[in-house]
């Protein structure tokens, strides 16, 4: 009679917690996702894990808009750069193996990578430390494009001519693919196996994760697979990804699988703490300072909960891994639509699931004013004062337009976004966690524009160009040549421009900022430094991007070497 009372009771709260609350949930974390819920639009999936059990996960929008096959739980993404953990991983494995250390030096495995005079480890490619050029932004000055077959041997053998780094091993943290493609080239040369083959036999099949593989053969058909889209003035396109190296990206899955993923962390199938609390702690630089990066991911907090997290963009997808393990809550979030922004649902998320245990800090009354005006006008004079180009860092502008009274923002490699006003130089950015304030300086100018996303602020100095005319700027014209990219560009003079041109990409404009300084209007060609000699004569130029530093291009008169 005992265990008969007892069972209904523990029935009966049971079901208050699976059917109640977090049915009301579920609910709420739906509707966040109602405007990709169309069979005109590509869409998103995610799932919500509590405890190695997914607890909700639902699919919107379409997989394939010329088949009209929707979204569901099981469709097959590319996840872009979550794919780096799971590399780190399988270069922790062989650790635990006995069959490499995280202190051994690249060039151990790797002999035809360059020697720079310093040694860069294994966890310097892990941790994003090595000082390594990145290898998309390199491709592109090289002159690929994006939706090239790129293989594992043409990013080896780009690395393999390069002269230079961005800074010494360990000293700075900079994002860089490049590590993560000679990880997963370490793994294959050390185990005897492609490392699609490594990971899925000792990864993989333990976890179960049957929908789960790295793309090394962009011919290769995966059943079930979402194809990627972005958007311009005449509707969806499609974004073509013919991606077949591995390592920094590649690896197709699904929620269902990367919740067995997410779950390992706690259960230990597959490798064991020892691993775990390596992958997680944050690195530290040359200088005894610690920041968010760890290997292969990023830890922090989020409203007060310890959070390990990565995103991914590639293509038209856009993807993002939160895990809170103090709560044992998991969120994922794919999308094959260029403009989602997959890290802030993934954190809306997080606030319905988690709201009992988040530390919010009340808003200032004053912004929690501005932010319920429904309706804030600002004199078009005003906005004309706000557009132009400014710069975060070398290469990197923001450029803002008017276009009949509504502000747009532009970054490289990003779909425009539009700025809603919340008072009169403040604004929030459609689809972005993160506002952008003009302020005026003592001047009465606008001379900077302030970025703040999670808490922290930036400055970007704004960009004004100089007036050269058609005459002074043939002084630059004439051809150059990369060494370290086996490549040749033309400058000329167009109209009043100057711009550079490749045989095989678009004519790029470069517009003057400082005397024998350009910006470049595509994001691997930010910045243009021109060298000159005791003569005063110009022998070259550098070029900078956000992850590739001063690649030299040398001025020729004759025709430089054949490309190989």
């Amino acid at each position: 009679m005992k265990s008969t009372t007892f069972f209904p009771s523990a029935f009966l709260i049971t079901c208050c917690l699976l059917f109640g609350c977090q049915s009301t949930d579920n609910k709420q974390a739906d509707e966040l996702f109602t405007q990709w819920n169309s069979v005109h639009t590509p869409g998103v999936v995610f799932a919500v894990v509590k405890n190695g059990t997914i607890i909700h996960k639902q699919g919107f929008g379409q997989a394939n808009l010329e088949y009209g096959i929707p979204i569901t739980p099981t469709t097959v993404f590319h996840i872009a750069s979550i794919s780096k953990q799971f590399t780190v991983f399988a270069i922790m494995l062989l650790e635990k193996g006995g069959k490499l250390s995280l202190e051994d030096d690249i060039r151990k495995y790797i002999p035809e990578f360059p020697d720079f005079g310093k040694t860069i480890t294994l966890r310097h490619l892990a941790s994003h430390t090595s000082g390594l050029r990145d290898q998309w932004e390199l491709l592109v000055m090289a002159g690929w494009r994006m939706d090239d077959v790129i293989t594992v041997e043409n990013i080896l053998k780009l690395i393999s001519r390069q002269q230079q780094l961005n800074f010494d091993p360990g000293e700075q943290f900079m994002y860089c693919n490049t590590g993560f493609t000679l990880l997963a080239e370490v793994v294959a040369r050390v185990s005897g196996q492609r490392f699609a083959e490594f990971t899925e036999q000792y990864i993989f099949q333990p976890l179960g994760m049957q929908n789960t593989l790295f793309y090394d053969d962009h011919e290769k058909v995966v059943k079930n697979r979402a194809y990627s889209y972005y958007q311009d003035s005449t509707g969806y396109k499609k974004s073509v990804l013919n991606y077949a190296n591995v390592g920094a990206t590649s690896l197709f899955t699904t929620v269902d699988d990367l919740s067995r993923w997410t779950t390992n962390f706690y259960t230990g199938q597959v490798g064991d703490t020892s691993i775990f609390r390596t992958m997680n702690t944050p690195i530290v630089l040359n200088n005894g300072e610690s920041m968010g990066g760890a290997l292969g991911q990023f830890v922090g907090e989020y409203k007060g909960l310890n959070e390990i997290q990565h995103g991914g963009a590639d293509a038209g997808f856009r993807t993002h891994l939160s895990r809170f393990p103090d709560q044992q809550l998991d969120v994922i979030v794919f999308s094959n639509d260029a403009s989602v922004n997959a890290g802030w649902l993934a954190h809306q998320l997080v606030d319905i699931y988690l709201a009992d245990s988040l530390e919010v800090e009340p808003e200032p009354v004053e912004k929690a004013e501005k932010e319920t005006e429904l309706d804030i006008t600002i004199e078009e004079e005003t906005l004309h004062s706000y557009c132009g180009d400014y710069e975060l860092q070398p290469g990197f502008i923001i450029n803002i337009t008017n276009d009949q009274g509504q502000l747009y923002a532009k970054v490289p490699n990003e779909p425009q976004r539009s700025l809603k006003p919340t008072s009169n130089d403040d604004f929030s950015v459609d689809g972005w966690d993160g506002t952008v304030t003009f302020p005026m300086d003592s001047a009465g100018e606008i001379s900077v524009l302030e970025l703040s996303v999670g808490g922290q602020k930036m400055e970007a100095a704004r960009v004004k160009p100089l007036d050269l005319s058609p005459q002074d700027l043939t002084e630059y014209t004439g051809r150059y040549y990369s060494e370290e990219l086996a490549t040749t560009y033309t400058l000329t003079v167009v109209d009043t421009g100057l711009v550079a041109k490749h045989i095989r990409l678009s004519n790029i404009s470069l517009a003057p900022r400082k005397k024998d300084i350009f910006s470049g209007d595509t994001w691997a060609f930010g910045e243009v430094s021109f060298v000159r000699n005791a003569s005063d004569d110009i022998t070259g130029f550098q070029v900078s991007s956000g992850r590739a530093k001063n690649i030299l291009f040398t001025k020729v008169k004759k025709k430089p070497p054949t490309n190989n």
